[in-house]
């Protein structure tokens, strides 16, 4: 029973910043090109790209959108031909973006909402792996301040602030049957904050071309009340006491970007963007349970994640004054080592392909639309904890809408 519950306990933090979760989907014209942006000028999406940016943005914005996310992953056991799938659900990343300040001046004030961590999983509750996990739903929101100062007409910098809001709810099942031969559940609930920062750094050369290069800091959230809930046969209730709570810490990492901006033509603007994420802050996973029990400890479980790189490129190009033709790609490396595979975050190398429209609905109004496919290589893994074997495959689909209003 006490490896039982030490599944239970490891499941947080991989779910909270595995790659899989990075959901990069910050801004519709910039997903529409690749998900690149570091080193170029587009609208108030540069709060998040490049802080260093926003000065000089020709006007200033008010701008949301939204990004339904389609993930839909499966899993073959070792040795069958059983296809398990995940539900059909949809989350939903969103973002909101304000930068305002003097016209043609030298600073301007930035404010962001934003998820660049997320996720919305349902494997239901009769699948290979339901003693792993049944169901997730995972949100990090950040609230992110900035400030960008313009220093020559050719060279600007940019910082902000980040609080984070992290919500966490998933279901597990345990195998301890009532009478009735249903298995128990665990369900693990809480929220928590955390903060950071980020900066960055925009240039315009005499050639023309923009450069852009940025950092956003690593955050530790820290959840301090999480509530932990356990549905098991009433003989088992007192190993597992309720009501129940537990304290964790979730490092989401760190991201340095390079991104050039490149303009052969009046109407083609072409881009080029690498990431470096610092996934390594993932050495180890504690959990420290308000009440224990025999078979209710504490936990402390090695992970041992890698940095991840990703390379993306883009391109726009103007039809005409009021429409707009976008198309990207790129592919992205894994942070999971061999062994550390889950269903939370069934990880592997992955490449995807973007496009979008934008349109001038006004002199002042843009609506920008997105759609992304990306594929998630197969990986056959045999999990060192959970020892669940056999192949994940994933393939996501992402449309997005934003609006976005300048003057």
């Amino acid at each position: 029973m006490k490896k039982i519950l030490l599944l239970v306990l490891a499941l947080i933090p991989v779910i909270s910043f595995a790659q899989g979760f990075q959901v990069n989907l910050e801004g519709q014209k910039q997903i529409g090109m690749g998900h690149t942006g570091t080193g170029l000028l587009q609208d108030g999406a540069s709060v998040f790209f490049n802080p260093g940016a926003v000065v000089m943005l020709p006007d200033n914005y008010i701008q949301a959108g939204i990004s339904p996310l389609m993930f839909r992953s499966v899993f073959n056991p070792m040795g069958t031909n059983v296809q398990d799938h995940v539900e059909n659900k949809v989350a939903t990343p969103f973002n909101f973006y304000a930068a305002v300040g003097p016209k043609n001046g030298w600073w301007k004030l930035g404010m962001a909402v934003y998820t660049p961590f997320g996720g919305l999983t349902d494997w239901g509750d009769s699948w290979a792996g339901k003693y792993t996990l049944e169901s997730l739903d995972l949100k990090a929101i950040y609230f992110q301040p900035t400030l960008s100062i313009k220093l020559t007409d050719y060279l600007s910098i940019g910082g902000g602030f980040v609080y984070n809001r992290g919500i966490v709810d998933l279901t597990e099942a345990i195998p301890l049957t009532n009478s009735a031969g249903q298995d128990g559940q665990a369900e693990l609930k809480g929220s928590g904050k955390g903060y950071g920062w980020n900066a960055g750094i925009f240039i315009k050369t005499e050639s023309g071309i923009t450069v852009g290069i940025t950092h956003r800091s690593g955050v530790s959230t820290t959840i301090n009340n999480g509530n932990a809930i356990f549905n098991v046969p009433s003989s088992l209730q007192s190993s597992f006491p309720q009501p129940n709570s537990f304290k964790a810490t979730i490092p989401l990492p760190s991201t340095t970007s390079i991104g050039f901006g490149f303009y052969p033509t009046e109407r083609w603007t072409l881009a080029l963007d690498a990431n470096l994420v610092g996934w390594d802050v993932y050495k180890a996973l504690a959990f420290d349970y308000k009440i224990n029990t025999p078979q209710l400890q504490d936990s402390y479980s090695a992970r041992n994640y890698q940095d991840a790189i990703s390379v993306r490129a883009g391109a726009q190009y103007k039809a005409c004054n009021n429409l707009f033709i976008r198309f990207g790609g790129g592919f992205a490396g894994t942070a999971v080592q061999d062994g550390y595979v889950t269903a939370e975050a069934p990880d592997a190398p992955r490449q995807f392909v973007t496009c979008g429209l934008g349109y001038k609905l006004a002199s002042r109004l843009d609506l920008d639309v997105s759609f992304e496919y990306e594929h998630v290589d197969a990986r056959t893994q045999t999990n060192i904890q959970s020892q669940l074997a056999g192949t994940f495959e994933t393939n996501v689909y992402i449309p997005g809408l934003s609006l976005a209003y300048h003057w």
